[in-house]
């Protein structure tokens, strides 16, 4: 495909390296968000028909908690654009992640080409995302137990994102997007604890994780729901190790350790 690509979440953790690799292999790019390039906002309708005018390829995320809504999908294909990435997330059946679900019905339905990928947890989670305080408080408590995990980098995501969108032989493809090696939380912790000299504890218990959040003043159904959707994926087992990454952009995908003491390296746990 050719034509220009519009990236949504452009200054997020895949999206500013989906811009980058798309940069890279010289295709032209709108990098959108609702702060910086592009203006484009989930919740002001009259920023999605400016950011997709002229546009021809779609890098399509939504930040969390925030659904996909099928009116801006309708509007980039009726707008002219031809092929779609959704950025999903792995066992969303089993976690029952409605929003998701329903973003790749749409994404399937829309009648454009569209390839949807499915990462595991990523590796950035644990230096720009959801546990980057944790890691520096020293405990990281998630109920999950030995659950072995396929951490995968985020400019592998990128990678194959920026692949689907601009060569053939992606489209009607969901892909499960994994790192080469399935480690537990309490293993990733360690490596961090390694690579950055600071001490990090895993606690996997789910009666931990209920009396500390309980002990937060948080709603206990809402408590109870994430634990029953842990509970959920822990039975869905271990992860094994994919070759997407491998197969759709010919290189290897980065290891946990790797990514470890690349993200020490430059400050990422530092204070």
């Amino acid at each position: 495909m050719t034509g220009p690509v519009l990236v949504l979440g452009a200054t997020g953790i895949t999206g500013r390296r989906v811009v980058h690799a798309l940069r890279e292999a010289g295709t032209e790019v709108r990098a959108a968000s609702r702060s910086s390039g592009t203006r484009f906002d989930w919740s002001a309708p009259e920023t999605w028909e400016p950011a997709l005018a002229g546009i021809r390829g779609l890098y399509l995320m939504a930040p969390d908690g925030v659904p996909v809504d099928p009116r801006l999908v309708t509007l980039a294909v009726d707008s002219g654009v031809l092929r779609v990435v959704l950025l999903s997330s792995g066992a969303v059946e089993e976690m029952g992640d409605a929003r998701l679900l329903d973003a790749e019905r749409v994404v399937r339905e829309c009648g454009a080409e569209w390839t949807v990928l499915r990462p595991s947890w990523f590796d950035q989670d644990f230096d720009e995302g959801v546990f980057r305080d944790a890691v520096l408080a020293g405990e990281l408590a998630l109920p999950l137990g030995d659950l072995r995990q396929a951490f995968v980098d985020a400019a592998d995501i990128a990678a194959v994102a920026a692949v689907a969108l601009t060569a053939d032989g992606h489209a009607g493809r969901t892909y499960e997007v994994q790192g080469p090696d399935a480690l537990t939380f309490a293993e990733a912790a360690a490596a961090i604890a390694a690579a950055s000299g600071r001490p990090v504890r895993f606690a996997g218990d789910p009666d931990e994780y209920r009396a500390a959040h309980l002990a937060l003043g948080r709603d206990p159904t809402e408590v109870e729901g994430e634990l029953a959707a842990f509970a959920a994926l822990r039975a869905r087992g271990h992860d094994e190790p994919g070759d997407v990454v491998r197969r759709v952009t010919g290189r290897a995908p980065t290891g946990f350790e790797e990514y470890a003491r690349a993200a020490a390296a430059r400050g990422a746990w530092r204070t």
